[in-house]
């Protein structure tokens, strides 16, 4: 894996892989070259089959603050073709965090606005401080979330979609988690053990498991109904026969812990 990025920074730990926005001068914002290193880091994830969990923060007070200003003055001189071409660059970034294989976990300090917000939405689980400030402002600019939006709707319910795309109001993480937006919020010096406590708990599953785990709610959503049982019987009568799971009832049975299980 690749280490020369400039806007991000990476650390590794076993089968852990943290990953740092670093551009805090100007609270992480997106601008191209961001973009284009986060989506090719994200890609390069997907291949990894050793990854067991990817963390996702940002460096210094912010999360990230959604577009650099200085990009968005570069795009108000685009034509149709070349704001179609940035806004599908950005889309494929958010896909391809979505698409990462293993759990994600995105950790919410400061602001997490538009584009930021985003990101959020993305990952598989979010811990926000209490205080994070988090929201939809594009209209605030005249523009809306339109990229974002299918990513934050798999997470928020449509009402208070509405209600945030439309009014751009920003929101603490007590209130994104009641919208869904994060999984949890906490006190902000409570924060980073939150976090620790989540990734312990994600590495006591069995690799396979954990990854075809966070896969099945899409699974089950794009299955027709009347084919649903099929696909869910098959897929734990697979499981069942590997020697993963052979290995978790024989852990389970003698008292012991799984030969995967990572100790902090």
């Amino acid at each position: 894996m690749r280490h020369d990025y400039e806007t991000i920074d990476l650390r590794r730990a076993g089968s852990r892989l943290g990953i740092r926005l670093n551009r805090p001068e100007v609270r992480n914002a997106f601008d191209e070259r961001m973009i284009a290193e986060l989506t090719s880091l994200f890609e390069e994830v997907a291949k990894d089959d050793s990854l067991r969990c990817v963390i996702l923060r940002g460096e210094g007070a912010a999360f990230c603050a959604g577009a650099d200003i200085s990009w968005m003055r570069r795009a108000a001189d685009y034509g149709r073709d070349d704001n179609v071409a940035d806004a599908r660059r950005l889309a494929r970034l958010f896909q391809a965090f979505v698409e990462v294989p293993c759990p994600t976990v995105a950790v919410v300090q400061g602001a997490a606005l538009g584009g930021g917000a985003g990101l959020v939405a993305c990952a598989d689980i979010a811990v926000a401080a209490d205080d994070a400030k988090l929201g939809f402002t594009e209209v605030r600019l005249g523009i809306v979330p339109a990229v974002i939006s299918p990513f934050v709707l798999r997470k928020v319910p449509d009402c208070h979609a509405r209600r945030y795309f439309a009014t751009g109001e920003v929101f603490d993480g007590r209130r994104a988690s009641e919208i869904g937006l994060v999984s949890e919020s906490v006190p902000a010096h409570q924060l980073d053990a939150r976090v620790q406590q989540i990734i312990a708990k994600i590495l006591t599953g069995g690799p396979r498991a954990t990854r075809v785990a966070k896969g099945l709610v899409d699974t089950i959503r794009q299955t027709p109904s009347d084919q649903v049982f099929g696909v869910t019987a098959d897929l734990i009568a697979e499981l069942r026969a590997t020697d993963e799971a052979r290995e978790g009832l024989s852990a389970f049975l003698e008292k012991r812990h799984p030969v995967w299980r990572e100790e902090e």
